[in-house]
């Protein structure tokens, strides 16, 4: 790559991340007021059982998300180096890999959701039935957010975010009319990724023919290990005490940890476009004046989170007050400490991200642990919800901690393992 070609690059990677970022804002505003209606049309539990589903679903869709991480990153990899063969190879064996991926997690869906359920104390089968519908229409939706991704597909990727949620929206707005119950709110989480149809418009792009090189290595499946370690840790910093919540706490209790929870992750979400925009370049280019650009955006990534946990923390009773329809002292409380943990989780996030991409193993497996560590630490210590949010900051910061300590040699010595 030219000097001209790279500088170029980096104001496009500029221009994608303010992009995404502005949808990704829009987007976000939707679906918190898709949560404002949910939290006037369902009681106090029944807004925290619907939150606490989606955190089980989550963790349902974990192989989806962990497999997309993997082939996202050898999209833009082939893209970068121009291997043709490679690449299609990878896209034509995403579809059978896709099929098997769909049978395999809906079985393994249909089989934990059970256990799961019991264990965390969810009170009703339907919301397993719709634990598992979700995970299966995830698994299809991931696949087209991944193609977007890793092809730069940044605008269609944004407009495919803004139809799900005017679906998400449309749908729980006319269900929960008449059906004000948990499961209702959580189908409008499967409904909205019909927008991932919209796919279809560009199917002519996706027909790839040539020459075909299968992407079935140990290179791959080498790698693929290192992104279950990053999104796992993921999940368990970011989703990980919706399930500790629901397994310890019930009523008006678990309704306001929901609503000062929303909040809270609202800072990781709107800045996450960022990352989505950071990892696909990473994943590409990895020398010269690009990384000056990937590391501006990272540490825009970074102003954005303490910026936005500031306001949040600032504004709480008047965003707790949109949110539930009405001020509760409780949750504008929770709020605090919940805003000063997702900052830690978001710059760990950022970091782990980076690595992933960087294909530095060591550093990624060492954020997969953390986040792993993070929560059992709440499971087995935030039985109550003052030892719950007293907890989560301070793991949280200690986390981040030894995750840089991991990171910043990395990335001074440019360790790579490829």
């Amino acid at each position: 790559m030219t000097d001209s070609s790279k500088r170029s690059s980096g104001v496009g990677l500029l221009r994608s991340g303010v992009l995404l970022s502005a949808v990704g804002l829009m987007t976000g505003v939707g679906n918190y007021v898709f949560q404002m209606i949910m939290g006037r049309r369902l009681s106090s539990e029944e807004f925290g059982l619907f939150n606490t589903t989606l955190g089980l679903i989550g963790l349902l869709g974990l192989p989806s998300l962990i497999a997309s991480n993997a082939i996202t990153h050898y999209i833009a990899h082939f893209r970068a180096q121009g291997n043709q063969a490679g690449l299609s190879g990878l896209l034509l064996g995403c579809r059978r890999f896709l099929l098997r991926l769909t049978i395999v997690g809906s079985i393994s869906a249909m089989v934990l959701v059970k256990p799961l359920a019991e264990f965390f104390n969810f009170p009703r089968t339907t919301l397993m039935l719709v634990a598992v519908i979700c995970v299966i229409a995830g698994l299809w939706g991931t696949f087209g957010s991944t193609l977007c991704q890793g092809l730069s597909w940044f605008r269609r990727l944004a407009f495919i975010g803004v139809a799900a949620v005017v679906l998400r929206l449309t749908f729980g707005y006319l269900t929960t009319l008449k059906y004000p119950a948990a499961e209702a709110a959580a189908l409008a989480s499967a409904v909205m990724l019909l927008a991932n149809l919209a796919l279809l418009y560009w199917r002519k792009e996706l027909a790839w023919t040539g020459n075909t090189e299968s992407p079935w290595k140990w290179d791959f499946a080498r790698y693929l290990l290192t992104a279950a370690a990053c999104v796992g840790g993921g999940y368990c910093f970011t989703q990980g005490d919706l399930l500790v919540a629901q397994r310890y706490f019930k009523g008006d209790a678990l309704g306001h940890y929901a609503a000062a929870g929303l909040l809270g992750r609202a800072l990781p979400m709107v800045v996450a476009p960022l990352l989505t925009v950071l990892f696909t370049s990473r994943s590409g280019h990895r020398e010269g004046s690009v990384v000056r650009e990937q590391l501006r955006l990272l540490g825009l990534y970074a102003l954005g989170l303490m910026a936005g946990a500031g306001m949040l923390i600032a504004l709480r009773a008047f965003c707790v007050r949109l949110l539930l329809g009405a001020y509760t002292p409780d949750a504008a409380q929770m709020v605090i400490p919940l805003a000063i943990t997702m900052v830690f989780v978001g710059l760990l996030q950022g970091l782990g991200m980076w690595s992933l991409a960087s294909r530095w193993s060591w550093t990624t497996i060492a954020y997969g642990v953390c986040g792993l560590t993070y929560w059992l630490t709440l499971l087995g210590c935030g039985k109550s919800l003052p030892a719950l949010l007293k907890i989560m900051p301070v793991a949280a910061g200690m986390a981040f901690v030894i995750l840089l300590a991991f990171w910043l040699p990395a990335l001074r010595s440019k360790a790579r393992v490829d």
